[in-house]
């Protein structure tokens, strides 16, 4: 062999030897990422709109959406309506048979209302109990009302104006409820504390409990009317909206006399206590 065969071989073996060490001190990590990288860059792109893009909001369409369609109007000079018939029913009691209404109403604005209230009896063909209120409602918060005016009695007894002044209004856990203070003719003042409560059974089935407390100053026999706590009444009905204007309901009562009171009716061959079962409608418009 020759010299100059000899060196050529010798550079090959070199050449050979370094190129190993490279290979085995590489990172394959990075030609891993190069790969991601190189695939990504194959693959299309993620669309940013949508191949059927939702048209632009015009103002025929926000007009379409925000018309106003003649509600009530909050604050204004416009005058609205309500009137609620809470309780119109027969009452199947232990001596007659009686119907029976409460109803109330008012018109005006948001902050100042005339209220017109009446509730009675009728039993056997004959009022035995009628009254009316008319009173001037105004807003002291979002949730209560003073009331001021007159009632006038019709049944028992004879006619009876009183001067009225309460409270009224919705308290926690709407939780609806009435005070009013009553002065009447020859110095005869009286108390009613009333209230209700709406028990959700469910969207349109629903409990309501009632109460019902009256306190007289002094007596007046002629009404049968005793000093002191007078007469309570504790109810419970169980209604169907049918429609939120219009339910149908039934129920039970508990009227209880007390005090000189109870003598009266006593006198008259009432009974002290009486249970009623009632079946009647509610609506409202």
């Amino acid at each position: 062999m020759t010299r100059f065969a000899a060196f050529s071989l010798s550079l090959l073996s070199l050449s050979s030897a370094f190129g190993a060490s490279d290979m085995q001190g590489m990172d394959h990590s990075q030609m891993g990422d190069l790969q991601s990288m190189d695939d990504g860059m194959m693959q299309p792109a993620a669309p940013t709109e949508s191949r059927t893009p939702i048209p632009k909001l015009t103002d025929a369409d926000r007009a379409a959406v925000f018309t106003s369609h003649g509600g009530h109007q909050v604050h204004d000079s416009v005058i609205n309506t309500y009137f609620l018939a809470d309780k119109l029913e027969w009452q199947n009691g232990d001596d007659a048979s009686t119907l029976a209404w409460d109803v109330s109403g008012w018109i005006g604005g948001d902050i100042d209302r005339l209220w017109l209230r009446s509730e009675g009896e009728r039993s056997n063909g004959k009022t035995e109990d009628a009254e009316i209120q008319a009173l001037w409602g105004h807003a002291i918060s979002p949730w209560w009302d003073v009331v001021s005016g007159v009632r006038q009695d019709f049944k028992p007894g004879a006619p009876q104006t009183w001067a009225a002044f309460g409270l009224q209004g919705m308290a926690l856990y709407n939780f609806e409820a009435e005070a009013t203070a009553f002065l009447g003719e020859n110095g005869q003042s009286a108390v009613r504390l009333e209230g209700d409560y709406d028990i959700l059974l469910t969207n349109r089935l629903i409990l309501q409990p009632t109460a019902e407390l009256n306190v007289y100053g002094k007596n007046d026999p002629q009404r049968g009317i005793g000093s002191g706590l007078s007469n309570t009444e504790a109810g419970l009905r169980l209604r169907y909206e049918i429609r939120r204007e219009f339910a149908p309901y039934i129920g039970v009562t508990w009227n209880r006399t007390y005090g000189n009171t109870a003598d009266y009716a006593r006198e008259e061959g009432e009974d002290r206590s009486e249970v009623r079962l009632v079946l009647g409608v509610r609506m409202w418009f």
